[in-house]
């Protein structure tokens, strides 16, 4: 994605004192573009079945180790579609690195990118540009960006960005056949009506862009059961034990979100409560939450997992990778969920 000079993204940031996002966002092409790259030939075979993944990738900071993880770890193969958010390009504290195209390069995957966010802090980044991306084993034979209700302004955040949460849609042609899929990133500094309202219009854009189609939506929809930016109700949730288990047992009572998916067709996989995301807590400790979900409409899902990303779960590392020498907790603070969907 063609990039701005810092100049001018601090000064389209500066309209942001007196212009709302929609209108900051108008000015710069790239938000509205749904970058296409069909790189790979497709399989020779039509699959009777598919793999799935969602992966929220933490910005790609672990970028060479993220795709050992993705190569090797025999939980989440097959995949043939990974749906993934948070993909830096551009940006110094990924190392300035394109993270979407180098890795469907590595994978020998198809791909489109969205611009979610033109991050501001760091004057020094080249882009500054962050966002969601599709990776695809299959022809990506048309996509579009579905631009979401605002429900927190992030230029007034300690992060300070341009953008907004955003979903792709892509139609895939998978041998002959066609199915639609959308990788999503919901708001986690809102309400639970918040969420419903934004994943409401990705369902309508679904709808009408994927008519007759099976469907597989997937992302980071930030179903915590609470207002992320509420410090009150995270500290109330922190320390009551019940509470706790509405974000992880009871998580489809309190997000509307997914009784919409649900009314609309689709079935959220995985339905075991297990968590997705550690939210780190003060004193070391972290909440166990449930963000990452699947949604599936048209197939039958006949298998599912979610997939820890922390180093002490890679044991299958190759000796010599990338992988194998990392020394952090995690390669993500999220887990990856894979679903295994008949056709």
């Amino acid at each position: 994605m063609n990039g701005l000079p810092n100049e001018e993204r601090q000064r389209l940031g500066a309209l942001l004192d007196h212009a709302s996002q929609a209108e900051v966002m108008a000015r710069i092409p790239q938000f509205s573009q749904a970058e296409v790259h069909n790189i790979v030939k497709a399989p020779d075979a039509a699959p009777e079945s598919l793999g799935a993944l969602v992966f929220n990738m933490e910005r790609g900071v672990h970028l060479d180790e993220l795709g050992d993880f993705l190569l090797d770890c025999p939980a989440i193969r097959p995949y043939d579609v990974i749906l993934a958010n948070e993909l830096d390009d551009g940006c110094v504290r990924s190392g300035c690195r394109d993270t979407t195209a180098e890795l469907a390069q590595r994978l020998g995957m198809n791909y489109v990118f969205g611009l979610e966010f033109i991050e501001l802090v760091n004057g020094e980044d080249p882009k500054g540009c962050h966002g969601n991306a599709i990776f695809s084993r299959w022809p990506i034979r048309r996509a579009q960006i579905v631009r979401l209700p605002e429900k927190y302004n992030w230029y007034f955040d300690r992060q300070k960005r341009i953008g907004g949460r955003l979903a792709i849609l892509a139609q895939l042609d998978v041998g002959g056949k066609p199915l639609g899929v959308g990788t999503i990133h919901l708001e986690n500094r809102t309400d639970g009506p918040g969420r419903q309202a934004q994943l409401q219009t990705i369902l309508d854009a679904a709808e009408a862009m994927f008519p007759g189609m099976p469907v597989v939506l997937g992302g980071d929809l930030n179903t915590n059961t609470f207002d992320g930016s509420d410090k009150q109700a995270i500290n109330a949730v922190a320390a009551d034990p019940a509470l706790q288990r509405r974000c992880l047992e009871d998580v489809a009572a309190w997000e509307g979100a997914l009784g919409a998916a649900e009314v609309m067709g689709y079935r959220a996989v995985p339905e075991t409560p297990i968590l997705t995301r550690r939210k780190p807590l003060p004193g070391g400790e972290h909440l166990d939450l449930r963000l990452d979900w699947l949604l599936v409409r048209g197939l039958d899902v006949t298998d599912s997992r979610t997939v820890s990303t922390r180093r002490t779960d890679c044991g299958f590392a190759r000796p010599g990778s990338a992988l194998a020498a990392f020394e952090g907790a995690e390669l993500s603070d999220h887990n990856a969920v894979w679903g295994h969907v008949d056709i």
